[in-house]
């Protein structure tokens, strides 16, 4: 047993530098993951896409998925889910995202369908701690369907304050929840 600690702490101080720069290393590396996902996902939301798009635009490369197909699919998710206000369209594209993952990883079909709803609901528990809500018309407190709340809406740059916001969140949730 001496022998055995002793070893493990000449190995220890040997390596010690090379595991603390694999760390740091590591730690960048999933820094630099994560700043492109958020990249990526605030430019297609400032040039064209909706809240759910950009969402799942971020996941393309990590998950490996049909792009054109998966934002054409989030098409209808924007503006809490076809601009009536209810999920937040960030939300619905992490939704989407949670269940192209667990497609990728979970290869019975039988615990994918019952893996898949807790790490929505957990998904949807981070959410609505960090925003009192997941519903688009109570995240932006007014209704854009409206010509009032249009003008709400760009007067106080509600897409810079307040979706964007939402769409980083989903994604530092779901990486969140992917490293479980």
């Amino acid at each position: 047993m001496w022998y055995t600690i002793n070893a493990l702490k000449r190995y220890t101080d040997k390596y010690s530098s090379k595991i603390k720069s694999f760390i740091i290393f590591t730690g960048l590396t999933n820094r630099l993951i994560m700043e492109k996902k958020l990249t990526t996902a605030i430019d297609a939301f400032y040039n064209g896409n909706n809240c759910a798009q950009s969402v799942v635009k971020a996941y393309v490369e990590k998950l490996k998925f049909d792009e054109e197909l998966a934002l054409e699919m989030a098409l209808g998710f924007g503006g809490g889910m076809g601009k009536m206000q209810k999920a937040c369209g960030a939300v619905t594209g992490a939704y989407m995202v949670i269940g192209i993952y667990n497609s990728k990883v979970i290869v019975d079909k039988v615990q994918r369908k019952e893996e898949t709803p807790h790490m929505i609901q957990a998904f949807k528990k981070a959410f609505c701690q960090r925003h009192q809500t997941d519903q688009c018309v109570h995240l932006l407190g007014c209704d854009i369907r409206t010509e009032a709340g249009q003008q709400i809406f760009k007067e106080n740059h509600l897409k810079d304050k307040v979706c964007s916001k939402c769409i980083e969140s989903s994604i530092v949730i779901l990486d969140d929840l992917f490293k479980r």
